[in-house]
């Protein structure tokens, strides 16, 4: 799920001024295992977090080429066989990669390349999957996920959409909503079948399809935020592969939520 990772305690970004919107900056606190204070050894920037944002994404790349190119090709009539196991393993990996970079941000720069190939593997399956269903489908779904982040950066710049702390309650209520709404299905598909609508291809599902994949790029603001008050409060060097994590986390959302919606547009 995107972005739980960027909160205000992680980042460091002190209290939040109520009056002006902004985060107040934090009072340097040295490490107590060395004498080298965490605030030295470079601040972080924009450029920095772009560069490891798009280190991130070309490692999920390669690791999801690599995984599509090992699948072998399907017998004509039959569906594509998954490394199941690679696949699971993947997504255990990638999730703990940034459950430990949530919490400990200064090694993000291990644990973000860590996800990023571990997702790569479930990215690739998922994708071959889709491919051999619906031609096309993942270069479109790219490119649609590539659209979405360049019109919200758009918009997020020129100030059409602002980050103030109403959007933020909203979006991430909207959020913890969806992941609720996800665990009771999930429970109740034990005992009685999971909501047909959110895979099939009824206006429903499409519409609730359209609706988490609006969700994931309002997201996108939130990240775009994050980074800039990062760099506005001098956060360390170290925070740039954080944010870039959550970033990469938030592009991975969207990408899944567009090729599931395009999967059910190409049904009906």
């Amino acid at each position: 799920m995107a972005n739980p990772i960027l909160n205000n305690k992680a980042l460091g970004l002190g209290n939040l001024d109520q009056q002006n919107n902004t985060w107040a900056p934090p009072t340097p606190q040295p490490v107590t295992d060395g004498p080298v204070s965490r605030w030295d050894g470079g601040l972080m920037t924009v450029k920095g977090t772009a560069s490891a944002t798009i280190m991130l994404l070309a490692l999920i790349l390669a690791s999801a080429t690599f995984t599509w190119m090992s699948i072998d090709e399907p017998i004509p009539g039959q569906a594509v066989q998954l490394p199941m196991g690679w696949v699971l393993g993947g997504f255990v990996v990638a999730l703990v990669a940034v459950l430990i970079a949530s919490f400990k941000p200064h090694t993000a720069k291990i644990a973000a390349p860590v996800y990023s190939l571990a997702q790569g593997i479930v990215l690739g399956a998922i994708s071959r999957a889709y491919s051999e269903m619906y031609s096309g489908i993942v270069t479109q779904a790219i490119g649609a996920t590539m659209g979405v982040f360049i019109v919200m950066l758009l918009l997020y710049r020129s100030g059409v959409v602002k980050v103030t702390n109403k959007f933020r309650r909203i979006v991430m209520g909207a959020t913890l909503g969806l992941l609720g709404f996800y665990l009771i299905s999930f429970v109740i598909g034990i005992f009685a079948g999971y909501p047909s609508f959110i895979n099939d291809a009824s206006p429903l599902g499409i519409g609730f399809s359209v609706l988490v994949a609006g969700l994931a790029a309002f997201h996108l603001a939130l990240d775009f935020d994050t980074i800039e008050q990062g760099v506005a409060n001098k956060l360390p060097a170290h925070m740039e592969w954080f944010c870039a994590l959550g970033l990469t986390v938030t592009l991975v959302w969207l990408y899944l939520e567009i090729l599931r919606l395009l999967a059910k547009l190409r049904e009906n």
